[in-house]
């Protein structure tokens, strides 16, 4: 096994590098053992995403059934979070939307909503409708550069965003007049459950009542109003529709519930060949190696122990390799932590600052507040009347 450094990073990213990038497969456990039930994500209709994967080497392969629980969209946006959960630490810029303006909003919605949440990332229309300091965002210096920046001219996007021309990005909601940069994903990450038992149970249950109140009782309930005032009445909705009586949890509207795989896989890869795409104006290769170090500084943090995807779906790695796909042969890595993989990005960030890449010291004075712009606080007041 062979140690990753920065060197080698920036090596692979140079352009007539043939090396093609690394690979991450963790074996998973669930927390209850092998075999326990696995919550997978669930899609419109209450549905499970199926597919059929190749599984084996040589003469062994086969094709088995597998369940996908968690997929590449919600993998990035968990890299992400675990970005912003380190942003100090790792001196990553921010552009911040505060919502404070908006007045009182129920408890479960953020008060302030970061780029490392936007669900376009540079590309989404929070940002778009935001102010600077009164001045609309698209037409500050800031927003300009962010908005015009493509895979050609990565500069703005490495500056205040580096993490959209790793995890992709589309800049689609300017309107047909104005930028359509795309960027594709350069890592891609998946979690599977190989080969289910089953996956069509369904959650039963009975929700119980210390007072076994009749659930066929009529009431006369208005939901709009916030302390729930109701009253007996012939017409309407029923006892139950507001929580009280024993109601019984089954049939074809039940959830599905946790499904039991033979194998859970993670497998997760950051492709060179994509990242050689990106150019700055100094035409410095090093940025693509910060981009690379970016995304497995967020997979160490993010997945390099136990973690929890949902209810029903906490698991921890059980074995790990991290594997070096090279121009004429591959290596396996030694595995990093968190904290050694950190050493390597900061020093990927150092080669980038030292060849003229705006990151490293400058991201630290890239820390943005925005408000909404009218429009959005409008519909944000609307979408969540005060009292």
């Amino acid at each position: 096994m062979t140690k990753l450094t920065a060197e080698r990073l920036v090596a692979a990213a140079q352009d007539d590098s043939a090396e093609a990038g690394i690979t991450i497969r963790a074996e998973l456990e669930p927390l209850g053992g092998d075999g326990a039930p696995v919550k997978p994500a669930t899609y419109e209709g209450g549905r499970f995403q199926h597919g059929r994967r190749w599984v084996g080497t040589g003469d062994e392969r086969r094709a088995v059934d597998i369940l996908v629980i968690d997929n590449e969209p919600s993998q990035a946006n968990r890299l992400e979070a675990a970005l912003r959960d380190e942003r100090d630490v790792l001196g990553l810029p921010d552009i911040v939307l505060d919502l404070s303006s908006a007045g009182a909003m129920p408890a479960h919605l953020p008060r302030e909503i970061s780029i490392f949440q936007f669900p376009h990332r540079n590309a989404d229309a929070y940002l778009r409708d935001s102010l600077v300091d009164g001045v609309p965002f698209t037409r500050s210096d800031i927003g300009r550069a962010i908005f015009e920046a493509t895979t050609a001219n990565a500069d703005a996007l490495l500056a205040w965003c580096p993490q959209a021309p790793l995890f992709g990005f589309w800049q689609s909601h300017l309107g047909k007049k104005r930028s359509q940069a795309k960027k594709a994903r350069s890592w891609t990450s998946e979690i599977i459950g190989i080969e289910p038992a089953a996956d069509d149970v369904r959650r039963m249950g009975l929700k119980g009542d210390p007072l076994n109140l009749s659930i066929a009782e009529a009431i006369i309930f208005n939901e709009n109003v916030l302390d729930g005032e109701w009253s007996l009445g012939e017409r309407g909705k029923k006892l139950a529709d507001i929580g009280h009586g024993q109601v019984p949890v089954g049939g074809e509207g039940a959830a599905l519930a946790g499904v039991s795989f033979r194998q859970i896989v993670q497998q997760a890869t950051v492709s060179f060949a994509s990242l050689r795409t990106v150019k700055t104006a100094s035409g410095a290769p090093e940025a693509r190696a910060v981009l690379a170090a970016l995304g497995l500084v967020a997979h160490a943090a993010a997945f390099g122990r136990a973690f929890s995807l949902r209810s029903g779906a906490d698991l921890r790695p059980r074995s790990m390799t991290w594997r070096w796909l090279g121009a004429h042969s591959d290596d396996d890595l030694d595995v990093p932590d968190f904290e050694s993989m950190k050493t390597v990005f900061n020093d990927c960030a150092a080669h980038a600052e030292a060849a003229g890449v705006p990151v490293g010291a400058q991201w630290k004075e890239h820390r943005l507040t925005v408000t909404p712009s009218p429009s959005l606080l409008g519909v944000i007041k609307k979408s969540w009347p005060a009292d």
